[in-house]
């Protein structure tokens, strides 16, 4: 993957593109996700803003960990300059297509499902507790 294709891969989306090669805005139904690249040091991720971290309490830092463990698949949630992001990091030369729509659908997921389900996408890995209960 370099930026070109990155740059061509974001305009076939449905979804408002801003920026320039390296560091892109894509909008995709109210929800933004920044692209940021360094060919130089082959480094690529897609991030979303979801809220301040202010006013988070102790249940919510919980739930984005244990949701990177479980659920969260290939983003994962993290907190830079007193946001939470939905973030997704990747060497960019290996990246394909095919795991640029992936991670893109994922970090965009991964902000519509916090406070619920926080997921990005239907696959999970079961918690020690649920697989106890399916014994069960």
């Amino acid at each position: 993957m370099k930026n070109e294709t990155l740059s061509r891969l974001f305009q076939n989306l449905d979804a408002t593109v801003q920026g320039e090669s390296g560091h892109w805005q894509i909008t995709l139904e109210n929800v933004r996700i920044i692209c940021l690249t360094d060919e130089n040091h082959n480094r690529m991720r897609f991030i979303a803003p979801i809220r301040e971290i202010d006013g988070m309490n102790a249940d919510e830092l919980t739930r984005c960990l244990e949701a990177n463990f479980h659920t969260a698949l290939d983003i994962k949630y993290a907190i830079s300059d007193g946001v939470l992001w939905s973030a997704f990091m990747h060497p960019l030369a290996e990246l394909n297509e095919a795991q640029a729509h992936d991670a893109l659908e994922q970090v965009y997921n991964g902000v519509l499902t916090y406070g619920s389900s926080y997921s990005s996408s239907n696959l999970s890995f079961p918690t020690s507790q649920a697989r106890k209960d399916k014994m069960h």
